[in-house]
C-alpha cells in the first residue's frame, strides 16, 4: 500500500529535514485539501505527523485531525510525541484507526504492552527509526532522533510481539529526507526476519523507480512525504507502480 504523509505544525502542511524543526519547509496546502486530492488520486489511508503535539502535548491538533477524518474519504494514522495513554485514546476517540508511537515505546515498555492490551494491536504502529552501525547493528533513535537509545529494532520486537505487535513503521535515518532512495536491504532483511508483521517503509523516496525497488521486499505499506510534496512524482503513478501497472 502506498501511504502519502503530511506533516502539521499549528494546521501548516512542513516538511522537517532529518527531524530538524530548524529546517523546516512550509507548504501553502491546505491539510483537508490535501485529504481530498490524495483521496481521489487513489489513496486508503493517509499518515498524519503531528509536530505541534509532539512538542507540547496539550497543543495537539486533535481538532484539525478530527476534520480530516470526518472527510470519509480514507483511512487515518496518527502520531507524534505519544507519552500518555490519553493521547493514544484522543487519537482514537477522533476517528484515527491507528495511533503511532515512537520514543515512548522505547523508554516505556511496559506502559505501552498495556495500551496494546487496551486497544487492540491492529489499533497501534510502532514507529522505529533506527542508525545502522558499521557492524550492520540496527540501534533505534528517540526523542526526534536526539539520542540513541542503544536498544536494538530486534530486542524491542522480541518484546512487543508478546502482546500481538502487527504493525511497525521503519526509517533508516540516515535516508529520510534525502530524496536517495530507500533502504531496500533493510526491509528486505526485516520482512524475512519478522514476517508476521506488516512493516512500512520510510525515508528517502525521491523517485518512482525507488517505489518499485521496494517491491521485492514485500513491505507491506510505503510512506511518501517529501517527494509528492515537491512533485517528484503523483500519488497516482506511484500507486500505479507500486501494483506493478
Amino acid at each position: 500500500m502506498i501511504i502519502p504523509a503530511i506533516d502539521l505544525i499549528d494546521g501548516k502542511v512542513v516538511r522537517l529535514y532529518q527531524g530538524d524543526y530548524a529546517q523546516t519547509t512550509e507548504y501553502k496546502l491546505d491539510p483537508i485539501d490535501v485529504v481530498k486530492t490524495y483521496a481521489s488520486a487513489g489513496a486508503s489511508m493517509l499518515h498524519i505527523v503531528d509536530l505541534t503535539g509532539a512538542k507540547d502535548t496539550s497543543k495537539r491538533q486533535l481538532p484539525l485531525i478530527s476534520t480530516m477524518v470526518k472527510t470519509g474519504l480514507m483511512r487515518f494514522q496518527s502520531g507524534g510525541g505519544i507519552r500518555r495513554e490519553a493521547d493514544v485514546k484522543g487519537l482514537l476517540e477522533s476517528g484515527v484507526e491507528r495511533v503511532v508511537i515512537g520514543s515512548k515505546a522505547v523508554s516505556d515498555r511496559d506502559e505501552v504492552a498495556s495500551w496494546f492490551n487496551t486497544y487492540g494491536s491492529d489499533h497501534i504502529v510502532l514507529a522505529l527509526d533506527v542508525n545502522i552501525d558499521e557492524s550492520g547493528n540496527k540501534f533505534v533513535a528517540t526523542h526526534g532522533w536526539q539520542k540513541d537509545s542503544g536498544v536494538s529494532i530486534d530486542e524491542l520486537i522480541a518484546f512487543y510481539s508478546k502482546v500481538g505487535l502487527k504493525h511497525v513503521l521503519c526509517t533508516d535515518i540516515s535516508r529520510d529526507g534525502t530524496l536517495k532512495g530507500a533502504n531496500e536491504s533493510l526491509y528486505a532483511e526485516l520482512v524475512a526476519q519478522y514476517p508476521q508483521i506488516q512493516w512500512q517503509a520510510s525515508g528517502g523516496i525521491g523517485s518512482l523507480g525507488d517505489i518499485k525497488n521496494l517491491i521485492p521486499t514485500k513491505v507491506q505499506g510505503v510512506i511518501l512525504g517529501r517527494a509528492l510534496l515537491e512533485g517528484k512524482f503523483t500519488l497516482e503513478e506511484a500507486i500505479e507502480c507500486w501494483h506493478g501497472e
